[in-house]
Protein backbone atom coordinates (compact mmCIF):
# COMPACT_ATOMS: atom_id res chain seq x y z
CA UNK A 1 0.00 0.00 0.00
CA UNK A 2 1.51 3.09 -0.85
CA UNK A 3 2.13 5.26 2.03
CA UNK A 4 1.95 9.18 2.36
CA UNK A 5 5.65 11.35 3.04
CA UNK A 6 5.59 14.89 3.02
CA UNK A 7 2.56 17.41 2.50
CA UNK A 8 0.52 19.94 4.78
CA UNK A 9 -1.96 23.33 3.98
CA UNK A 10 -0.24 26.31 4.22
CA UNK A 11 -3.71 27.40 5.71
CA UNK A 12 -3.18 25.17 8.91
CA UNK A 13 -1.69 27.61 11.59
CA UNK A 14 -2.94 25.62 15.06
CA UNK A 15 -2.56 21.92 13.26
CA UNK A 16 0.58 20.97 12.27
CA UNK A 17 0.49 17.63 11.27
CA UNK A 18 0.44 15.98 7.68
CA UNK A 19 -2.67 15.10 6.31
CA UNK A 20 -3.12 11.34 5.16
CA UNK A 21 -4.18 10.89 1.66
CA UNK A 22 -4.23 6.81 2.89
CA UNK A 23 -3.91 4.90 5.71
CA UNK A 24 -0.76 5.28 6.59
CA UNK A 25 0.98 4.86 10.58
CA UNK A 26 2.06 7.98 12.09
CA UNK A 27 4.30 7.15 15.25
CA UNK A 28 2.83 7.98 18.45
CA UNK A 29 6.10 9.72 19.00
CA UNK A 30 5.57 12.01 15.73
CA UNK A 31 6.35 15.78 16.99
CA UNK A 32 7.62 15.12 20.56
CA UNK A 33 10.34 14.94 22.53
CA UNK A 34 12.64 11.86 21.56
CA UNK A 35 12.83 9.26 24.15
CA UNK A 36 15.70 7.44 25.46
CA UNK A 37 14.94 4.00 24.60
CA UNK A 38 15.41 5.56 20.76
CA UNK A 39 18.47 6.99 21.00
CA UNK A 40 21.36 5.26 19.35
CA UNK A 41 24.06 3.78 21.09
CA UNK A 42 26.79 5.98 20.61
CA UNK A 43 29.78 3.32 21.59
CA UNK A 44 28.73 0.41 19.71
CA UNK A 45 28.02 2.90 16.96
CA UNK A 46 31.71 3.59 16.80
CA UNK A 47 32.87 0.19 17.43
CA UNK A 48 31.00 -1.20 14.65
CA UNK A 49 32.75 0.93 12.25
CA UNK A 50 35.93 0.10 12.86
CA UNK A 51 35.84 -3.82 13.86
CA UNK A 52 32.83 -4.66 11.12
CA UNK A 53 34.42 -5.23 7.60
CA UNK A 54 32.07 -5.04 4.89
CA UNK A 55 31.95 -7.76 2.02
CA UNK A 56 32.09 -6.16 -0.90
CA UNK A 57 30.38 -9.46 -2.41
CA UNK A 58 26.83 -8.75 -1.03
CA UNK A 59 25.65 -5.71 -2.84
CA UNK A 60 23.94 -4.06 0.23
CA UNK A 61 27.80 -3.63 1.97
CA UNK A 62 29.48 -2.58 -1.30
CA UNK A 63 30.77 1.45 -2.11
CA UNK A 64 27.15 2.93 -3.37
CA UNK A 65 27.23 6.51 -4.71
CA UNK A 66 23.62 7.79 -4.73
CA UNK A 67 22.45 11.82 -5.60
CA UNK A 68 24.27 12.66 -2.17
CA UNK A 69 27.40 10.54 -2.35
CA UNK A 70 28.14 7.62 -0.19
CA UNK A 71 25.34 6.80 2.98
CA UNK A 72 24.71 4.27 5.04
CA UNK A 73 24.95 2.91 8.65
CA UNK A 74 27.95 1.00 10.45
CA UNK A 75 25.19 -1.13 12.01
CA UNK A 76 24.55 -3.05 8.71
CA UNK A 77 28.11 -2.76 7.50
CA UNK A 78 27.06 0.24 4.30
CA UNK A 79 29.27 2.53 5.80
CA UNK A 80 32.66 1.35 8.01
CA UNK A 81 36.54 1.81 8.04
CA UNK A 82 37.17 -0.13 4.94
CA UNK A 83 34.39 2.13 2.59
CA UNK A 84 35.87 5.15 3.83
CA UNK A 85 39.54 4.22 3.71
CA UNK A 86 38.17 2.96 -0.20
CA UNK A 87 36.63 5.83 -0.64
CA UNK A 88 39.60 8.00 0.28
CA UNK A 89 42.16 6.48 -2.04
CA UNK A 90 39.96 6.16 -5.05
CA UNK A 91 39.44 9.84 -4.83
CA UNK A 92 43.30 9.91 -4.34
CA UNK A 93 43.95 8.23 -7.93
CA UNK A 94 40.86 10.22 -9.65
CA UNK A 95 42.65 13.41 -8.65
CA UNK A 96 45.96 12.06 -9.84
CA UNK A 97 44.23 11.05 -13.49
CA UNK A 98 42.61 14.41 -13.70
CA UNK A 99 45.69 16.60 -12.53
CA UNK A 100 43.79 17.69 -9.28
CA UNK A 101 46.97 18.96 -7.40
CA UNK A 102 45.34 22.20 -5.45
CA UNK A 103 44.40 21.84 -2.00
CA UNK A 104 41.19 19.68 -0.91
CA UNK A 105 38.66 21.33 1.09
CA UNK A 106 37.22 19.16 4.11
CA UNK A 107 34.58 19.37 6.52
CA UNK A 108 32.01 17.26 8.57
CA UNK A 109 28.80 17.29 10.19
CA UNK A 110 27.94 16.73 13.70
CA UNK A 111 26.94 12.46 12.97
CA UNK A 112 28.85 10.38 15.66
CA UNK A 113 29.98 8.62 12.41
CA UNK A 114 31.39 11.95 11.09
CA UNK A 115 34.26 11.86 12.99
CA UNK A 116 35.83 8.52 12.57
CA UNK A 117 35.03 8.94 9.14
CA UNK A 118 37.32 12.61 8.65
CA UNK A 119 39.89 10.32 10.64
CA UNK A 120 40.08 7.56 8.55
CA UNK A 121 40.22 9.92 5.64
CA UNK A 122 42.86 12.29 6.46
CA UNK A 123 45.02 9.10 7.35
CA UNK A 124 44.65 8.13 3.14
CA UNK A 125 44.77 11.86 2.10
CA UNK A 126 48.18 12.61 4.10
CA UNK A 127 49.94 9.31 2.84
CA UNK A 128 49.15 10.38 -0.85
CA UNK A 129 50.55 13.50 -0.13
CA UNK A 130 47.18 15.63 -0.75
CA UNK A 131 46.89 19.59 0.36
CA UNK A 132 44.40 18.93 3.52
CA UNK A 133 42.20 22.71 4.89
CA UNK A 134 40.12 21.38 7.51
CA UNK A 135 38.36 23.23 10.45
CA UNK A 136 39.99 20.81 12.59
CA UNK A 137 39.28 17.39 14.31
CA UNK A 138 36.45 19.53 16.75
CA UNK A 139 35.11 21.98 14.85
CA UNK A 140 32.32 21.01 11.92
CA UNK A 141 32.29 22.43 8.41
CA UNK A 142 28.91 22.64 6.49
CA UNK A 143 28.38 21.93 2.69
CA UNK A 144 27.70 25.31 1.56
CA UNK A 145 30.86 26.40 2.99
CA UNK A 146 32.86 23.74 1.26
CA UNK A 147 31.70 24.74 -2.09
CA UNK A 148 32.19 28.15 -1.33
CA UNK A 149 35.81 27.76 -0.29
CA UNK A 150 36.25 25.77 -3.35
CA UNK A 151 34.84 28.31 -5.79
CA UNK A 152 36.75 31.19 -3.85
CA UNK A 153 39.83 29.29 -4.25
CA UNK A 154 39.48 28.35 -8.20
CA UNK A 155 38.26 31.91 -9.03
CA UNK A 156 40.44 33.36 -11.81
CA UNK A 157 43.03 29.56 -11.90
CA UNK A 158 42.95 27.10 -14.51
CA UNK A 159 45.55 24.62 -12.92
CA UNK A 160 46.05 24.07 -9.19
CA UNK A 161 42.83 23.83 -8.90
CA UNK A 162 40.81 22.73 -5.23
CA UNK A 163 38.11 20.33 -4.63
CA UNK A 164 36.66 19.15 -1.52
CA UNK A 165 35.04 16.03 0.14
CA UNK A 166 31.99 16.63 2.53
CA UNK A 167 31.44 14.00 5.75
CA UNK A 168 27.20 13.79 6.03
CA UNK A 169 24.50 12.02 5.33
CA UNK A 170 22.41 15.26 5.43
CA UNK A 171 19.06 15.05 7.51
CA UNK A 172 19.40 11.07 8.11
CA UNK A 173 18.77 9.50 11.40
CA UNK A 174 22.14 9.72 14.17
CA UNK A 175 23.22 6.21 13.39
CA UNK A 176 23.94 7.09 9.41
CA UNK A 177 27.47 8.33 8.10
CA UNK A 178 27.66 10.04 4.56
CA UNK A 179 30.27 10.88 2.53
CA UNK A 180 30.93 12.93 -0.90
CA UNK A 181 32.98 14.54 -3.33
CA UNK A 182 32.95 17.89 -4.84
CA UNK A 183 35.31 18.16 -7.65
CA UNK A 184 36.85 21.51 -8.47
CA UNK A 185 33.17 23.38 -9.75
CA UNK A 186 32.34 22.80 -6.26
CA UNK A 187 28.98 21.29 -6.44
CA UNK A 188 28.07 17.27 -6.07
CA UNK A 189 29.92 15.40 -8.76
CA UNK A 190 28.16 14.12 -11.53
CA UNK A 191 27.46 10.38 -12.34
CA UNK A 192 30.74 10.27 -14.73
CA UNK A 193 32.97 11.06 -11.61
CA UNK A 194 31.33 9.21 -8.61
CA UNK A 195 30.82 5.77 -10.72
CA UNK A 196 34.60 6.21 -11.40
CA UNK A 197 35.19 6.89 -7.79
CA UNK A 198 32.15 4.07 -6.82
CA UNK A 199 34.13 1.35 -9.12
CA UNK A 200 37.69 1.70 -7.88
CA UNK A 201 36.92 1.95 -3.90
CA UNK A 202 35.14 -1.32 -4.45
CA UNK A 203 37.41 -2.68 -6.56
CA UNK A 204 39.86 -1.66 -3.45
CA UNK A 205 37.81 -3.47 -0.93
CA UNK A 206 37.54 -6.73 -3.14
CA UNK A 207 41.49 -6.96 -2.98
CA UNK A 208 41.64 -6.08 1.06
CA UNK A 209 42.76 -2.59 0.18
CA UNK A 210 46.15 -4.11 -0.91
CA UNK A 211 46.89 -0.48 -3.23
CA UNK A 212 45.91 1.76 0.12
CA UNK A 213 48.43 4.43 1.09
CA UNK A 214 47.79 5.24 5.03
CA UNK A 215 49.38 6.99 7.90
CA UNK A 216 48.47 7.33 11.46
CA UNK A 217 46.07 9.79 12.40
CA UNK A 218 48.79 11.59 14.91
CA UNK A 219 50.67 11.48 11.73
CA UNK A 220 48.23 13.23 9.30
CA UNK A 221 47.79 15.83 11.58
CA UNK A 222 51.42 16.81 12.05
CA UNK A 223 51.70 16.01 7.95
CA UNK A 224 53.10 19.30 6.45
CA UNK A 225 50.37 18.60 4.15
CA UNK A 226 47.58 19.16 6.60
CA UNK A 227 46.36 22.88 7.11
CA UNK A 228 43.67 24.19 9.83
CA UNK A 229 41.33 26.74 8.15
CA UNK A 230 39.38 29.01 9.29
CA UNK A 231 36.11 28.54 7.34
CA UNK A 232 33.95 31.12 9.07
CA UNK A 233 35.38 34.23 8.56
CA UNK A 234 35.20 33.92 4.94
CA UNK A 235 32.01 32.62 4.06
CA UNK A 236 30.45 34.98 6.92
CA UNK A 237 32.51 38.33 5.59
CA UNK A 238 30.64 37.34 1.94
CA UNK A 239 26.96 36.97 2.83
CA UNK A 240 26.65 40.33 2.93
CA UNK A 241 27.27 40.02 -1.20
CA UNK A 242 24.45 37.95 -1.72
CA UNK A 243 22.12 38.89 0.81
CA UNK A 244 21.17 42.37 1.97
CA UNK A 245 21.93 42.36 5.45
CA UNK A 246 22.41 46.03 5.89
CA UNK A 247 18.52 46.07 5.31
CA UNK A 248 17.99 43.35 7.64
CA UNK A 249 19.71 44.99 10.54
CA UNK A 250 18.19 48.20 9.78
CA UNK A 251 14.64 47.34 9.92
CA UNK A 252 15.60 45.19 12.94
CA UNK A 253 13.93 41.90 12.18
CA UNK A 254 13.33 39.61 14.91
CA UNK A 255 14.72 36.06 13.73
CA UNK A 256 14.97 32.95 15.31
CA UNK A 257 17.52 30.99 14.22
CA UNK A 258 17.46 26.80 14.81
CA UNK A 259 20.43 25.17 13.34
CA UNK A 260 18.65 21.56 14.74
CA UNK A 261 22.59 20.59 16.58
CA UNK A 262 23.96 20.39 12.96
CA UNK A 263 27.23 21.98 11.39
CA UNK A 264 26.01 25.34 11.66
CA UNK A 265 26.15 25.88 15.40
CA UNK A 266 29.03 27.96 15.09
CA UNK A 267 28.09 29.97 12.24
CA UNK A 268 25.15 31.60 13.32
CA UNK A 269 26.62 34.07 16.31
CA UNK A 270 29.16 34.95 14.15
CA UNK A 271 26.54 36.22 11.43
CA UNK A 272 24.74 37.95 14.25
CA UNK A 273 27.94 39.94 15.34
CA UNK A 274 29.12 40.42 12.01
CA UNK A 275 25.78 42.33 10.60
CA UNK A 276 24.57 43.40 13.74
CA UNK A 277 21.17 41.37 13.40
CA UNK A 278 18.38 40.56 15.71
CA UNK A 279 18.93 37.05 15.77
CA UNK A 280 18.59 34.56 18.20
CA UNK A 281 20.29 31.26 18.20
CA UNK A 282 17.36 29.01 20.04
CA UNK A 283 19.42 26.02 20.51
CA UNK A 284 23.28 25.79 20.63
CA UNK A 285 23.36 21.85 21.30
CA UNK A 286 25.42 19.61 19.69
CA UNK A 287 24.94 15.97 20.57
CA UNK A 288 25.49 12.75 18.20
CA UNK A 289 22.26 11.05 19.95
CA UNK A 290 20.42 14.14 18.87
CA UNK A 291 18.34 13.91 21.75
CA UNK A 292 17.03 17.18 21.70
CA UNK A 293 15.15 16.54 18.85
CA UNK A 294 11.27 15.91 17.98
CA UNK A 295 10.70 12.68 16.54
CA UNK A 296 9.96 12.58 13.03
CA UNK A 297 6.16 11.11 11.48
CA UNK A 298 7.79 7.35 12.00
CA UNK A 299 9.28 7.17 14.99
CA UNK A 300 12.33 8.13 14.08
CA UNK A 301 15.38 11.25 15.03
CA UNK A 302 15.89 13.06 11.56
CA UNK A 303 16.92 16.35 11.22
CA UNK A 304 14.60 17.53 8.61
CA UNK A 305 14.18 21.31 8.65
CA UNK A 306 10.87 20.21 5.88
CA UNK A 307 9.01 18.26 8.47
CA UNK A 308 6.14 19.87 10.72
CA UNK A 309 7.23 16.80 13.29
CA UNK A 310 11.05 17.57 13.45
CA UNK A 311 10.61 21.30 13.40
CA UNK A 312 7.52 20.91 16.46
CA UNK A 313 9.72 23.31 18.90
CA UNK A 314 10.51 25.95 16.36
CA UNK A 315 7.38 26.05 15.36
CA UNK A 316 5.95 26.44 18.78
CA UNK A 317 8.03 29.56 18.98
CA UNK A 318 6.81 31.34 15.45
CA UNK A 319 4.93 33.96 17.34
CA UNK A 320 8.23 35.07 19.45
CA UNK A 321 10.23 36.39 16.36
CA UNK A 322 9.06 38.12 12.85
CA UNK A 323 10.81 35.08 11.32
CA UNK A 324 12.48 31.72 12.12
CA UNK A 325 14.32 29.10 10.41
CA UNK A 326 16.22 26.27 10.82
CA UNK A 327 18.76 23.71 8.20
CA UNK A 328 19.27 20.28 8.47
CA UNK A 329 22.68 18.61 9.76
CA UNK A 330 24.78 19.62 6.90
CA UNK A 331 22.91 23.38 6.65
CA UNK A 332 22.52 22.46 2.95
CA UNK A 333 18.28 22.60 3.47
CA UNK A 334 16.32 25.17 4.96
CA UNK A 335 13.01 25.23 6.61
CA UNK A 336 10.96 28.60 7.28
CA UNK A 337 8.69 29.06 9.69
CA UNK A 338 6.50 32.33 9.17
CA UNK A 339 3.73 34.14 11.97
CA UNK A 340 1.57 33.87 9.48
CA UNK A 341 1.49 30.62 8.32
CA UNK A 342 4.22 28.55 10.49
CA UNK A 343 6.54 26.52 8.51
CA UNK A 344 6.27 26.84 4.96
CA UNK A 345 6.49 23.89 2.46
CA UNK A 346 9.60 23.71 0.77
CA UNK A 347 7.61 24.41 -2.77
CA UNK A 348 5.68 27.30 -1.29
CA UNK A 349 9.04 29.17 -0.08
CA UNK A 350 10.38 28.22 -3.26
CA UNK A 351 7.90 30.00 -5.62
CA UNK A 352 8.48 33.06 -2.85
CA UNK A 353 12.11 33.29 -3.54
CA UNK A 354 12.02 33.26 -6.95
CA UNK A 355 9.09 36.34 -7.03
CA UNK A 356 11.08 37.98 -4.71
CA UNK A 357 14.33 37.83 -6.16
CA UNK A 358 13.86 38.29 -9.85
CA UNK A 359 12.31 41.86 -8.94
CA UNK A 360 15.11 42.69 -6.45
CA UNK A 361 18.05 41.38 -7.73
CA UNK A 362 18.87 44.18 -10.78
CA UNK A 363 22.23 43.51 -11.48
CA UNK A 364 21.49 39.77 -12.87
CA UNK A 365 21.57 39.32 -16.34
CA UNK A 366 18.65 39.80 -18.24
CA UNK A 367 18.33 36.07 -19.48
CA UNK A 368 18.85 34.46 -16.03
CA UNK A 369 16.93 31.65 -15.57
CA UNK A 370 15.05 29.70 -13.17
CA UNK A 371 16.61 25.94 -12.25
CA UNK A 372 13.80 23.45 -10.89
CA UNK A 373 13.81 19.62 -10.79
CA UNK A 374 10.81 17.95 -12.48
CA UNK A 375 8.77 17.36 -9.42
CA UNK A 376 8.68 20.07 -8.44
CA UNK A 377 5.64 22.44 -8.30
CA UNK A 378 4.02 23.88 -11.20
CA UNK A 379 3.42 27.29 -9.40
CA UNK A 380 7.23 27.57 -9.86
CA UNK A 381 6.69 27.86 -13.59
CA UNK A 382 3.97 30.26 -13.36
CA UNK A 383 5.88 32.57 -11.17
CA UNK A 384 8.73 32.22 -13.41
CA UNK A 385 6.52 33.23 -16.45
CA UNK A 386 5.59 36.39 -14.75
CA UNK A 387 9.20 37.39 -14.17
CA UNK A 388 9.63 36.72 -17.62
CA UNK A 389 12.63 34.25 -17.29
CA UNK A 390 13.07 31.03 -19.14
CA UNK A 391 13.02 27.79 -17.19
CA UNK A 392 15.41 25.36 -16.91
CA UNK A 393 13.89 22.08 -15.56
CA UNK A 394 16.08 19.21 -14.85
CA UNK A 395 15.73 15.26 -13.33
CA UNK A 396 16.29 14.93 -9.31
CA UNK A 397 19.55 15.72 -8.63
CA UNK A 398 21.61 19.33 -7.70
CA UNK A 399 24.46 18.55 -9.66
CA UNK A 400 22.45 19.31 -13.05
CA UNK A 401 22.70 22.99 -11.97
CA UNK A 402 26.02 23.45 -11.83
CA UNK A 403 27.07 24.16 -14.91
CA UNK A 404 24.09 27.18 -15.31
CA UNK A 405 25.24 28.42 -12.02
CA UNK A 406 28.73 28.73 -12.83
CA UNK A 407 28.00 30.44 -16.52
CA UNK A 408 25.35 32.91 -14.90
CA UNK A 409 22.59 31.56 -17.25
CA UNK A 410 21.20 30.33 -13.88
CA UNK A 411 20.05 33.24 -11.35
CA UNK A 412 18.04 30.76 -8.72
CA UNK A 413 17.41 27.24 -8.82
CA UNK A 414 15.77 24.90 -6.04
CA UNK A 415 14.60 21.48 -5.91
CA UNK A 416 11.07 20.38 -3.95
CA UNK A 417 13.35 18.54 -0.56
CA UNK A 418 14.04 22.40 0.59
CA UNK A 419 17.57 22.77 -1.15
CA UNK A 420 18.36 25.88 -3.19
CA UNK A 421 21.23 28.17 -4.15
CA UNK A 422 21.12 31.18 -6.17
CA UNK A 423 23.68 33.80 -7.91
CA UNK A 424 25.04 36.87 -5.85
CA UNK A 425 23.76 40.35 -6.41
CA UNK A 426 26.12 40.76 -9.50
CA UNK A 427 24.89 37.59 -10.69
CA UNK A 428 28.20 35.68 -10.15
CA UNK A 429 28.16 32.04 -8.69
CA UNK A 430 27.95 31.66 -5.02
CA UNK A 431 27.74 28.53 -4.61
CA UNK A 432 26.95 25.17 -6.82
CA UNK A 433 25.97 23.27 -3.99
CA UNK A 434 22.85 23.53 -2.18
CA UNK A 435 22.72 26.26 0.55
CA UNK A 436 20.47 26.53 3.25
CA UNK A 437 22.01 29.76 5.12
CA UNK A 438 21.37 32.04 1.99
CA UNK A 439 17.44 31.53 1.75
CA UNK A 440 17.27 31.42 5.11
CA UNK A 441 18.37 35.16 5.32
CA UNK A 442 16.65 35.97 2.33
CA UNK A 443 13.38 35.60 4.47
CA UNK A 444 14.25 38.07 6.39
CA UNK A 445 15.46 40.68 3.94
CA UNK A 446 12.06 39.71 2.51
CA UNK A 447 10.34 40.97 5.64
CA UNK A 448 12.58 44.09 5.31
CA UNK A 449 12.26 45.24 2.03
CA UNK A 450 8.59 44.09 1.73
CA UNK A 451 6.64 44.50 4.78
CA UNK A 452 5.44 40.71 4.81
CA UNK A 453 6.41 37.53 5.37
CA UNK A 454 7.07 35.07 2.95
CA UNK A 455 3.79 33.36 4.56
CA UNK A 456 1.75 36.17 3.59
CA UNK A 457 3.59 36.91 -0.16
CA UNK A 458 2.69 32.94 -1.16
CA UNK A 459 -1.02 33.78 -0.11
CA UNK A 460 -0.77 36.51 -2.50
CA UNK A 461 0.58 34.60 -5.08
CA UNK A 462 -2.38 31.56 -4.50
CA UNK A 463 -4.90 34.39 -5.48
CA UNK A 464 -3.02 35.28 -8.56
CA UNK A 465 -2.62 31.53 -9.76
CA UNK A 466 -4.42 29.11 -7.81
CA UNK A 467 -3.86 27.57 -4.68
CA UNK A 468 -1.96 23.73 -5.73
CA UNK A 469 -2.13 20.91 -3.83
CA UNK A 470 0.94 18.41 -3.57
CA UNK A 471 1.90 14.95 -2.46
CA UNK A 472 4.40 12.33 -2.30
CA UNK A 473 3.29 8.71 -2.01
CA UNK A 474 5.40 5.54 -2.21
CA UNK A 475 4.41 1.93 -3.05
CA UNK A 476 6.47 -1.46 -3.45
CA UNK A 477 8.70 -2.46 -6.11
CA UNK A 478 10.81 -5.41 -7.11
CA UNK A 479 14.35 -4.36 -8.21
CA UNK A 480 13.31 -5.58 -11.99
CA UNK A 481 10.16 -3.33 -11.83
CA UNK A 482 12.56 -0.41 -10.17
CA UNK A 483 14.43 -1.12 -13.67
CA UNK A 484 11.66 -1.15 -16.09
CA UNK A 485 10.32 2.23 -14.19
CA UNK A 486 13.62 3.71 -15.00
CA UNK A 487 13.63 2.73 -18.28
CA UNK A 488 9.94 3.82 -19.56
CA UNK A 489 9.64 5.51 -22.93
CA UNK A 490 5.85 7.81 -23.10
CA UNK A 491 5.10 4.91 -25.82
CA UNK A 492 4.28 2.53 -23.16
CA UNK A 493 1.39 4.89 -21.80
CA UNK A 494 -1.49 4.10 -22.99
CA UNK A 495 -3.99 6.35 -21.36
CA UNK A 496 -5.14 9.89 -23.13
CA UNK A 497 -6.70 11.52 -20.16
CA UNK A 498 -6.22 11.31 -16.59
CA UNK A 499 -8.10 12.59 -13.61
CA UNK A 500 -10.53 13.97 -15.75
CA UNK A 501 -8.45 16.04 -18.09
CA UNK A 502 -6.28 15.82 -21.36
CA UNK A 503 -3.03 14.59 -21.12
CA UNK A 504 -0.70 17.67 -22.73
CA UNK A 505 2.57 15.76 -22.25
CA UNK A 506 4.20 12.53 -21.51
CA UNK A 507 8.20 12.59 -20.73
CA UNK A 508 11.09 10.11 -19.87
CA UNK A 509 13.45 13.33 -19.93
CA UNK A 510 13.71 16.34 -18.85
CA UNK A 511 12.38 19.69 -20.61
CA UNK A 512 15.85 21.94 -19.39
CA UNK A 513 18.63 19.52 -20.04
CA UNK A 514 17.28 16.24 -22.12
CA UNK A 515 18.63 14.22 -19.73
CA UNK A 516 16.50 11.19 -18.67
CA UNK A 517 15.07 11.67 -15.50
CA UNK A 518 15.00 8.05 -14.13
CA UNK A 519 11.21 7.55 -14.70
CA UNK A 520 7.94 9.04 -15.90
CA UNK A 521 5.82 12.28 -15.99
CA UNK A 522 2.52 12.79 -17.16
CA UNK A 523 1.07 16.74 -17.29
CA UNK A 524 -2.44 17.82 -18.16
CA UNK A 525 -4.00 21.34 -17.80
CA UNK A 526 -4.18 21.87 -13.91
CA UNK A 527 -1.75 19.14 -12.63
CA UNK A 528 0.60 16.48 -13.17
CA UNK A 529 2.14 12.96 -11.48
CA UNK A 530 5.62 12.03 -11.69
CA UNK A 531 7.43 8.25 -10.79
CA UNK A 532 10.82 7.43 -10.50
CA UNK A 533 12.47 4.21 -8.62
CA UNK A 534 14.11 4.70 -4.90
CA UNK A 535 17.87 4.28 -5.38
CA UNK A 536 17.91 2.77 -2.34
CA UNK A 537 15.14 0.75 -1.33
CA UNK A 538 12.47 -1.57 -3.07
CA UNK A 539 9.98 1.29 -4.08
CA UNK A 540 8.81 3.81 -6.19
CA UNK A 541 7.85 7.24 -5.53
CA UNK A 542 4.74 9.15 -6.90
CA UNK A 543 4.50 12.93 -6.85
CA UNK A 544 1.45 14.92 -7.53
CA UNK A 545 -0.14 17.92 -7.95
CA UNK A 546 -3.22 19.95 -8.74
CA UNK A 547 -4.35 23.26 -8.63
CA UNK A 548 -8.07 21.92 -8.98
CA UNK A 549 -7.83 21.01 -5.02
CA UNK A 550 -7.26 17.78 -3.00
CA UNK A 551 -9.86 15.67 -4.83
CA UNK A 552 -8.28 15.92 -7.82
CA UNK A 553 -5.04 15.48 -6.76
CA UNK A 554 -6.19 12.21 -5.43
CA UNK A 555 -7.82 11.13 -8.60
CA UNK A 556 -4.24 11.53 -10.10
CA UNK A 557 -2.55 9.59 -7.38
CA UNK A 558 -4.39 6.58 -7.74
CA UNK A 559 -4.79 6.92 -11.71
CA UNK A 560 -0.72 7.84 -11.57
CA UNK A 561 -0.84 4.34 -9.84
CA UNK A 562 -2.80 2.04 -12.65
CA UNK A 563 -0.58 3.87 -14.92
CA UNK A 564 2.71 2.49 -13.17
CA UNK A 565 1.47 -0.61 -12.73
CA UNK A 566 0.19 -1.11 -16.10
CA UNK A 567 3.38 -0.40 -18.00
CA UNK A 568 5.30 -2.34 -15.41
Amino acid sequence: MAVFLQQWCHKCVCNYFLKKTVKMNISPLAGKPAPQDILVNIPKLITAYYSDMPDPAIAAQRVSFGTSGHRGSAFNLSFNEGHILAISQAICFYRKLHKIDGPLFIGMDTHALSVPALASALEVLAANGVEVMMAGMDEYTPTPVISHAILCYNKGRTTGLADGIVITPSHNPPGDGGFKYNPPNGGPAGAEVTKWIEAKANELLEHRLTELKRVTLATALKATTTHKYDYIRPYVGDLGNIVDMAAIRQARIRIGADPLGGAGVHYWEPIAEHYGLNLTVVNTHTDPTFRFMTVDWDGQIRMDPSSPYAMAGLIGMKDTFDISFACDTDHDRHGIVTRSTGLMPPNHYLSVCIDYLFHHRKGWAANAAVGKTVVSSSMIDRVTAKAGRGLYEVPVGFKWFVDGLMDKSLGFVGEESAGASFVRMDGTVWTTDKDGFIPALLSAEIIALTGKDPGEIYAGLTKEFGAPVYDRIEAPATAAQKKSLSALTAEQVKVSDMAGEKIEAILTTAPGNKAAIGGLKVSTKNGWFAARPSGTEDIYKIYGESFLGRDHLDKILKEAQDIVNAVL
